[in-house]
């Protein structure tokens, strides 16, 4: 069985398209590598494009058959996303209607969708279970929440079968030290804070510590990239066999505060270094911890690194790594 994955030369997509590999799919990445990288590939077919471009799509979709589609691609910087709404309304909701479109000209139906914890906003229970409204408070959540609905409509015709994973925070590196974040600018909690015990970054910031949590700062729920890519092929087998459009969370039903985790990248570590406690940034929720019940139970996913000190252990490796070869942060 072939599966088309946009975005998986990226962080999240180059781990999931291993996880698919491994367990005996064919996979082809689309990529336009603006934050993905050849490398990450791992010998696996890669197409460089945009999804802007219909044409190269549709023949990508035609040459390769895929029986179905693994979507990734997009932009996913919260901050950013406040500052440059167009860019996330254009590549997040814009290019995905070309997708889909490109999708239904090939007659392809099948979708497993990169979507957020963002689309709930600020949530009024914790943990948060799929049927919280979704009011999102910044673009970035607002266009994965727009990009819901356009395939909760399309589903409701008949025209495509999906899964649709919310992820809560995403975070680590391939236990076997071949993929990682590899971002020049990483806005990531752990990652920035792995690069300042490096000595990249003079000090870490922590924005906001007035929020109604323990400690003041924001919590969330962290999952280890390698428990995510198993949940989306977990999500294809459900598809394949079901063939529900659904929506499911993915997070492990606990979250760790700001000072939590960089008091964790310290003993990781075993190196001291600045913070600086400033102002909060636009778009953060107080607390995002998911309920991830309905993924178990109607998948039978099982994570295994439920860990923060392991999670940061596998980013600490890939970290060091990448330090020692700066190259791999080039395309």
């Amino acid at each position: 069985m072939k599966i088309l994955v946009t975005g998986g030369a990226g962080y999240i997509g180059s781990h999931v398209s291993v996880a698919l590999r491994e367990a005996g799919y064919e996979v082809i990445i689309f990529d336009n590598l603006s934050t993905g990288h050849r490398w990450a590939s791992l010998g696996t077919t890669l197409i460089e494009g945009d999804l802007s471009e219909m044409a190269l799509l549709v023949r990508t979709f035609e040459i390769f058959r895929p029986d179905a589609v693994m979507h990734f691609a997009a932009s996913i910087q919260v901050e950013e996303s406040v500052r440059e709404p167009l860019l996330y309304y254009r590549n997040n909701v814009a290019n995905t209607l070309n997708l889909l479109k490109a999708m239904q000209t090939c007659g392809i139906t099948d979708l497993i969708y990169s979507s957020t914890a963002a689309v709930y906003g600020i949530p009024k229970q914790i943990p948060i279970t799929e049927d919280a409204e979704l009011t999102p408070i910044n673009p970035y959540g607002s266009s994965k929440a727009m990009v819901e609905t356009v395939l909760r409509d399309l589903s409701r015709v008949g025209h495509i079968r999906y899964v649709a994973l919310r992820y809560f925070n995403v975070a680590g590196a391939d236990t076997k030290g071949r993929l990682g974040q590899a971002y020049a600018a990483s806005t990531h909690l752990i990652t920035r804070a792995l690069k300042t015990a490096l000595g990249i970054y003079d000090k870490l910031y922590i924005y906001g510590t007035d929020y109604p949590t323990p400690d003041g700062t924001c919590i969330r729920d962290y999952i280890h990239v390698e428990d995510l890519a198993s949940a989306h092929v977990a999500a294809l087998d459900y598809l394949r066999e079901k063939g529900n459009s659904i929506v499911m969370n993915c997070g492990y039903g606990h979250g760790y505060s700001v000072k939590e985790v960089v008091s964790t990248v310290k003993k990781v570590t075993g190196r001291d270094f600045p913070v600086e406690e400033t102002a909060r940034r636009r778009g953060d929720p107080p607390v995002l911890v998911a309920d991830s019940s309905r993924l178990r139970a109607t998948t039978g996913w099982i994570p295994r690194y439920d860990n923060l000190f392991f999670i940061i252990e596998t980013a600490w490796s890939w970290e060091q790594k990448l330090k020692d070869n700066p190259e791999l942060l080039k395309t």
